[in-house]
C-alpha cells in the first residue's frame, strides 16, 4: 500500500453551478482545498491531483445518448431545466459536469493502479442522476460511471457504495437495482426524493443488494452511529468488496438548511474512521470518497476537511490545534424517542435484509 490519499480538484468544477440564487455552491469544494492547504496536509501523505474531464463515451457507459445530447444542447442554450424544476440548465454546466465526473474516474484509476490508497473528489457524489434524466442538482451520476469504468477496465465485481447523504441515493440505487452491487444509503425519510424505504431491496441478481436506512427527523450523533454500526460493517464484511465508494454528502449536519437531521462534525469524523477501517479490513485499503449534499458553505468545508484528514492521516502535528477548532463546540442533541425509533428501524431492516446475506437479524 502507498499510504497516500489524493484530493481531486480543478477549477472547472466551479462551472458546475446553477446560478447565484441556487443552494448548490461549488465554491465549497475550493474552500475545502484551501482549508486543507492551510493545515499543511499536502506533505507527501496527501497529494492534490488535477483531473481531466470525462469523455462523452464515459458518460454513455451509464447514460443514454439522447439524454447526454439533451444536456449538452440545453446547457449551450443556457435556459430551461434539466429536470422538473430543481436543476437548471446553465452555460458551462455541461463542461463542469464532465470535469467532476473526470475526478471520480481519476480517483478510481489512481487507486486501482496503486498510486494512492484513497481518493476524494469533492465535486462528485451526484447520486440522484438516473440513466436518462437529471434530478436533485445532479446531472450525470459520477458514481455509476466510475463503477462501470472499474468493471470494464479492471474486472471488479464486488463494489460497495456507502451513501451517507441526507437524501436517498435513488439514482445510484436505480442504475444497479438488478445487479449485485451493494448500495447502502442512510438518509432522512420522507423528504426528496421520496424513496429509500426498507422494502426497496433490489431485483433479480440484485435482490438483497439495495439497502436503505431511512432515519427520522432530528436523528442525532449517537442514534446515527448506532444505525451505521449495526448495519454497515456486518453487510460489508459479508459482501467482501474489492473497493468501497462512499458518497459523503454532509447535509445531515444540524446547521444545514435542507435536511433536518442533527449530525455534528464529530459524527462525520467517526464515520470517516469507520469507512477507513472497513476499506483496510475488507477492500485492500481501496476507498474512493465523493462529495454530495451540503448547503451551509462553511460547514461543508469543515466536515470534508475533517473527513480528509481522518482518512489520509496527513495532518501535521503543528496544525492539530487549528484542526480541533473545526469541530462543533459541545453541540449535543438527544431525544430518546428518536433513538427508540432508529432502533426500531434498524431491527426491521435487519429482519428484511440480513437473512439475504446469511446474517442473523
Amino acid at each position: 500500500m502507498t499510504e497516500v490519499t489524493a484530493f481531486l480538484y480543478q477549477d472547472d468544477y466551479l462551472k458546475y453551478q446553477f446560478g447565484p440564487s441556487h443552494p448548490f455552491k461549488p465554491i465549497r469544494e475550493k474552500d475545502t482545498l484551501d482549508l486543507l492547504r492551510e493545515l499543511g496536509v499536502f506533505n507527501g501523505k496527501a497529494e492534490h491531483r488535477l483531473p481531466r474531464p470525462a469523455a462523452k463515451e464515459d458518460l454513455l457507459s451509464v447514460h443514454t445518448r439522447d439524454y447526454v445530447e439533451y444536456v449538452q444542447r440545453m446547457c449551450a442554450e443556457g435556459r430551461g431545466y434539466l429536470d422538473y424544476g430543481d436543476t437548471p440548465a446553465a452555460h458551462g454546466l455541461y463542461e463542469g459536469s464532465l470535469a467532476v465526473v473526470g475526478g471520480s474516474l481519476l480517483g478510481a484509476k489512481l487507486i486501482m493502479e496503486g498510486e494512492v490508497d484513497h481518493a476524494f473528489n469533492p465535486g462528485g457524489g451526484l447520486h440522484h442522476a438516473r440513466a436518462d434524466r437529471a434530478s436533485g442538482f445532479c446531472v450525470f451520476n459520477d458514481i455509476a460511471v466510475a463503477i462501470r469504468f472499474l468493471q470494464r477496465r479492471y474486472g471488479l465485481k464486488r463494489i460497495a457504495v456507502i451513501d451517507i447523504d441526507g437524501h436517498h441515493g435513488d439514482g445510484t440505487q436505480d442504475i444497479f437495482y438488478e445487479e449485485p452491487i451493494l448500495t447502502i444509503s442512510t438518509h432522512r425519510r420522507g423528504i426528496f426524493p421520496g424513496t429509500g424505504y426498507i422494502d426497496e431491496v433490489g431485483k433479480g441478481a440484485g435482490h438483497g443488494f439495495a439497502v436503505n436506512i431511512p432515519l427520522p427527523e432530528a436523528t442525532f450523533h449517537d442514534a446515527y452511529l448506532y444505525a451505521f454500526q449495526e448495519v454497515v460493517p456486518p453487510l460489508v464484511k459479508a459482501y467482501d468488496p474489492e473497493l468501497i465508494i462512499s458518497q459523503f454528502g454532509v447535509d445531515g449536519h444540524y446547521l444545514d438548511p435542507l435536511v433536518g437531521l442533527a449530525l455534528t462534525t464529530a459524527t462525520y469524523a467517526e464515520v470517516s474512521q469507520i469507512l477507513h477501517d472497513l476499506a483496510h479490513r475488507y477492500a485492500q485499503g481501496r476507498l474512493l470518497v465523493v462529495g454530495g449534499g451540503g448547503y451551509n458553505q462553511r460547514t461543508v468545508a469543515k466536515c470534508w476537511t475533517i473527513m480528509f484528514a481522518t482518512i489520509s492521516h496527513a495532518l501535521p502535528e503543528a496544525s492539530q490545534q487549528r484542526y480541533e477548532e473545526l469541530f462543533d463546540s459541545e453541540v449535543r442533541f438527544r431525544d430518546e424517542r428518536v433513538l427508540d425509533e432508529v432502533k426500531d428501524t434498524v431491527q426491521r431492516l435487519k429482519d428484511v435484509v440480513f437473512p439475504l446475506h446469511g446474517l442473523t437479524a
